[in-house]
């Protein structure tokens, strides 16, 4: 008789397994769509209706995922979405891909984990494949997720199986989609390990199985606090640089010839998103519980959140040194709001810091952004307003805090009066009207 480990395998292998991916967001969609074009039944679980009719419409809202080939698997039935947490009864594979924010405090919020969990349990199945894949402190595949899916008496590694596997997405990248990203999985044993990389390794090139889940779990959080803590670095050292009259960013160019034992990071307006400026918090905070302070992560955390002010200060002096002018009644374009170029996500946007606290100033405010029609800045709903060089010519600053690729540097440096420069988008060029970070 085969084991359910075994059925398992043979469904994987042929592609009859059913996968359902719980949360559709930057993570969710492109994974499930994944599993969908590799001949798998997949299903998308999510809350969120519009999420749900745009998916069943064969519509995406990610930039990183086409219309055309959600609305193609639709019509061949291999695509759909459900917003029923009953469909969990019936997949052979689920994987968990919700939110992980911070609460008010800044510590760890996993409620949308514990939500998902809470209704696993409910469904969960002899032959079930459980993965978690929203990031994490190291420990809560085994102290939070087990203990839940083993209430019912069921063996992990025998009667189901259970595994992390830390998600590698990067908005925007047209170079690297999910398929192309080495996949870590680690399974809370041995057998779950094996049946996790057996999923994966039917839709990504190459998948890394490490010893455990925790293992899998610092994976994620120490490649997002390399990332802080040298971007920390980076933009303490552009303020250095600023001091000492250096060209920070012909500094990191320099320097990023060096063939061996240099990695260049780029100083910018803060840090954004949901990973970066997050992640190594989930890490800080376990390590206090074990009574192991994480210096490095406080400090670049400090000094990340200190950048949209200075980014302020400095801009703020550019236009009275340039134009003579205070802030108070300037008329200020911030020239993108996403946390990073050609993706339509606002969280942990630094620009929105530096709108706020021009409009704090006194400044008239305006936003352009080509992927944000519109954002709440305080209790303000704003639009924004056409890029166009009559209108430009309008404003006494305009700073750029989002390199879109979309941007005409040829108008925007012909028609701007003076324009701060947080993200070296004007490389290259001279002119007076320009300050850079």
């Amino acid at each position: 008789m085969q084991t359910f480990k075994q059925k398992l395998l043979q469904k994987i292998k042929s592609r009859k397994a059913k996968v359902v991916v719980v949360g559709l967001g930057y993570v969710g969609l492109p994974l499930v769509t994944e599993f969908a074009a590799e001949g798998f039944e997949a299903i998308g679980l999510d809350l969120d209706e519009r999420k749900v009719k745009s998916i069943r419409a064969g519509k995406s809202y990610i930039e990183d995922v086409s219309s055309t080939i959600v609305s193609r698997l639709v019509k061949k039935g291999r695509l759909t979405a459900e917003s029923d947490p009953d469909v969990l009864g019936d997949a052979d594979v689920v994987i968990i891909c919700v939110p992980t924010p911070l609460n008010r405090s800044r510590d760890p919020d996993i409620s949308f984990i514990l939500a998902v969990t809470a209704e696993i349990e409910k469904r969960i199945h002899p032959g079930q494949l459980v993965v978690l894949e929203s990031t994490t402190y190291p420990g809560t595949t085994e102290e939070v997720v087990l203990p839940s899916l083993s209430r019912n008496g069921f063996v992990v590694g025998k009667d189901f199986f259970l595994c992390f596997s830390p998600e590698r997405v990067d908005p925007g990248n047209p170079d690297f989609k999910t398929r192309d990203i080495t996949k870590v999985v680690g399974g809370v044993t041995a057998d779950c390990g094996e049946v996790g990389a057996a999923l994966y390794g039917s839709i990504i090139r190459t998948v890394v199985r490490v010893s455990s889940s925790r293992t899998a779990e610092m994976t994620k959080l120490l490649e997002n606090t390399f990332r802080i803590v040298n971007i920390g670095l980076v933009n303490e050292l552009a303020r250095a640089a600023e001091s000492l009259n250096v060209n920070i960013w012909e500094a990191i160019d320099a320097a990023k010839t060096k063939p061996f034992g240099y990695m260049p990071f780029y100083p910018g307006p803060g840090i954004g998103g949901h990973c970066i400026g997050i992640d190594p918090l989930y890490l800080s905070w376990k390590a206090r519980m074990h009574g192991a302070d994480l210096h490095f992560i406080e400090l670049a955390r400090r000094v990340n959140a200190e950048m949209p002010h200075y980014v302020v200060s400095q801009a703020v002096y550019a236009l009275n040194k340039h134009s003579g002018k205070a802030v108070r009644r300037s008329k200020i374009l911030i020239l993108g709001v996403t946390y990073k170029k050609d993706v339509s996500d606002t969280r942990e946007s630094p620009a929105l810091d530096i709108l706020h606290e021009l409009k704090t100033l006194g400044a008239r405010v305006d936003y352009h952004d080509p992927y944000e029609a519109e954002i709440l800045s305080g209790d303000e709903k704003m639009r924004s307003v056409p890029l166009t060089a009559a209108g430009l010519r309008r404003y006494d600053l305009v700073i750029l805090t989002t390199n879109h690729s979309c941007f005409d540097r040829k108008m925007l440096v012909k028609n701007s009066r003076l324009i701060y420069d947080t993200r070296n988008f004007f490389k290259g060029i001279k002119a007076d009207n320009i300050v850079r970070l």
